[in-house]
């Protein structure tokens, strides 16, 4: 390894960075969530799933990975397990 080379640590040390940046995305989203989910208030508990939806989202996030040089099938599983949690969360406020 060269002095040009960065440390395990420093490399690590910016992924926690990115992490944080994440979460606070996440959080973002949740929020939104949420309001969806208000909004859905007395509408069948299937609109909460709308797997149209869902599929919309993927089909667009694998697009933006391949745009970005992210792996679209990385992105694609983050997503799915993403929304599946979001949408627990969702029934729970419908």
């Amino acid at each position: 390894m060269t002095a040009a080379d960065p440390s395990l640590a420093t490399v690590r040390a910016e992924i926690d960075t990115l992490d944080s940046q994440i979460i606070d995305r996440i959080a973002k989203r949740q929020v939104q969530v949420i309001r969806a989910g208000v909004l859905k208030r007395g509408q069948a508990v299937e609109t909460v799933h709308a797997p149209t939806r869902v599929e919309e989202v993927i089909d667009k996030v694998r697009t933006q990975a391949e745009f970005t040089g992210a792996s679209p099938d990385v992105v694609e599983a983050a997503y799915r397990a993403m929304i599946g949690a979001f949408i627990a969360l969702e029934v729970d406020v419908h």
